[in-house]
C-alpha cells in the first residue's frame, strides 16, 4: 500500500479511530449485556459496572477527543492551523 500524507493521512487516521471507538463501544456493551445475565450478585455488579466505565472511558476518551479536535500534529500532538 502506497503511503498517505498530508490530509489523506489525517483523513485515514481519523477514520481508524472512529473505528476503533465504534469497535471498542460494541465490546464494551456485550460485556455489560454479559454481566447484567451472569447471576452475579448486586454488590459484584455494581463493582465491576464502575471498574468498567473507567476502563471504557480511558479507552474512548482519549480517542474521541483527539477525533473532535480535528487535525494534529503526529509528532508533537500541536494543533495544526489551517
Amino acid at each position: 500500500m502506497a503511503r498517505l500524507y498530508g490530509k489523506e493521512q489525517r483523513e485515514k487516521a481519523k477514520k481508524i479511530r472512529e473505528e476503533l471507538i465504534k469497535s471498542l463501544d460494541s465490546i464494551y456493551l456485550k460485556t455489560f449485556e454479559e454481566l447484567n445475565d451472569s447471576g452475579l450478585g448486586e454488590g459484584m455488579i455494581i463493582k465491576l459496572t464502575q471498574l468498567l466505565l473507567l476502563s471504557k472511558d480511558a479507552a474512548i476518551i482519549p480517542l474521541k477527543k483527539e477525533v473532535e479536535a480535528g487535525k494534529t500534529s503526529p509528532t508533537n500532538n500541536q494543533t495544526i492551523p489551517n
